[in-house]
């Protein structure tokens, strides 16, 4: 129970890497505090948590919008009167994803959740994490935060790029304050984001594929570490 104490908030919590996260970090001790846009799915699988003895509470989001996420962090920080890990891992991509059927509409949703989605949560916590001199920030961004891709499309790599160097702006400005952010960048992940592609893959192809609990480990890892080691990217496929 190396996370005993801690209160965690983790975005994107319904399904996929958001899941895997609260999940381990449950199960490393932490209060997990879930967010995401589906209500039944969050009470769902906070419910499963606490049946396995894990802390978990369920906060319906869209972390788009930057007024509910506000209200979200000042009912967090009522409630527990801290947020020590932000996991941002709210996300997606659509198939209009290529320059010749890319429309406006689409390209702002993309960068809507990835990219602002992350800073307005980010922004939410950061005065908790100043005033207590101790944080962590785990955003979630992607290969193709790293490696320009063809395949996911000009508004997810430019998204997943902006939360690469938001993360490192974290660190530069905010060490001071005792506060640690880590920006993870996986390959493909076998989550429910698939099924958005164009031609969503097989499940052959899915099984050779990073698990989301693979990225949950990851997750924990990072939260595990003392608070003098800033873990600041982690690639991994």
């Amino acid at each position: 129970m190396t996370l005993k104490g801690k209160i965690a908030w983790i975005t994107g919590a319904g399904s996929g890497i958001g899941l895997a996260g609260a999940q381990a970090l449950a199960a490393a001790g932490a209060v997990v505090v879930m967010s995401g846009r589906r209500a039944e799915v969050l009470e769902r699988e906070a419910a499963l948590i606490r049946n396995r003895g894990g802390e978990a509470e369920a906060e319906p989001l869209d972390v788009g919008d930057a007024a509910a996420v506000a209200r979200v962090a000042e009912i967090i920080a009522a409630r527990h009167g801290k947020v020590d890990i932000l996991v941002n891992s709210a996300g997606l991509n659509n198939p209009q994803r290529f320059w010749r059927d890319q429309t406006v509409e689409s390209w702002d949703e993309v960068v809507r959740i990835n990219l602002n989605g992350t800073f307005y949560c980010t922004r939410a916590v950061l005065p908790l994490m100043r005033a207590q001199k101790d944080g962590l920030i785990i955003n979630i961004s992607s290969w193709a935060g790293v490696y320009t891709s063809a395949m996911v499309g000009a508004a997810y790599n430019s998204s997943k790029h902006g939360v690469v160097s938001m993360t490192e702006t974290i660190n530069m400005r905010e060490c001071v304050n005792g506060i640690r952010a880590c920006v993870i960048c996986p390959g493909e992940v076998a989550t429910p984001i698939l099924d958005r592609r164009p031609v969503p893959p097989s499940p052959e192809e899915r099984a050779r594929m990073l698990q989301p609990e693979d990225l949950g480990n990851a997750i924990r890892w990072v939260a595990e570490q003392p608070r003098h080691v800033c873990v600041n990217q982690i690639i991994i496929s």
